[in-house]
């Protein structure tokens, strides 16, 4: 009898311990934190590195967010339409991680995966609230008075990705069934 899990097995593993921790993501945004210092932007960019569907990559996030929106309440609907479409981008972000993890490409992502949240909210915040006058100086005043929650996001998204990649990693370095299948050569 072979112990070794099949590739499907192996597959299906991974998913579930990628899916615990976009769950326990989903758990950590709705618990008392520091404004914008939330799991959300990594839980994205981690689902896009490593959940190899890429229907399942996009919609995890998805139902985590719109699960955790339950619990902390809903905005206007357009502000919200936009933060899921950042969502959407820092999954994209993830996948160009998929096959080459490494702690420069995380950082990088990382760091790209917070500048485009804060570019698109604070846009999208100008543009569809009330809050500021429709022109540049309005837009100006709007990008700069969000640089504090800026600072948060990208500490977060750092701290949550630390968390999350390398707990990933952990178990695939100390659990055998979570390790990446071998892939078939062609001969």
């Amino acid at each position: 009898m072979n112990a070794e899990p099949s590739q499907k097995e192996n597959l299906l593993y991974r998913l579930l311990l990628a899916l615990a921790i976009i769950i326990l993501a989903a758990a950590l945004r709705i618990a008392p934190h520091p404004w914008n210092f939330t799991p959300v932007g990594a839980m994205a960019l981690f689902s896009g590195a490593i959940i190899k569907d890429r229907r399942l990559a996009f919609a995890f996030p998805l139902l985590a967010l719109f699960a955790g929106d339950l619990f902390v309440g809903f905005y206007k609907f357009a502000v919200i339409a936009m933060v899921y479409a950042s969502l959407l981008l820092s999954v994209l972000i993830g996948r160009w991680l998929q096959n080459h993890r490494t702690a420069l490409r995380i950082s990088a992502s990382t760091f790209l995966g917070a500048a485009q949240f804060f570019l698109v909210t604070n846009f999208s915040a100008w543009w569809l609230l009330n809050s500021y006058p429709k022109t540049s100086a309005g837009l100006a005043a709007c990008y700069l008075a969000g640089l504090p929650f800026f600072w948060n996001t990208l500490a977060g998204d750092a701290f949550y990705c630390a968390v999350f990649f390398s707990a990933f990693a952990l178990a695939e370095r100390f659990v055998p069934i979570f390790r990446e299948p071998a892939q078939a050569t062609i001969q």
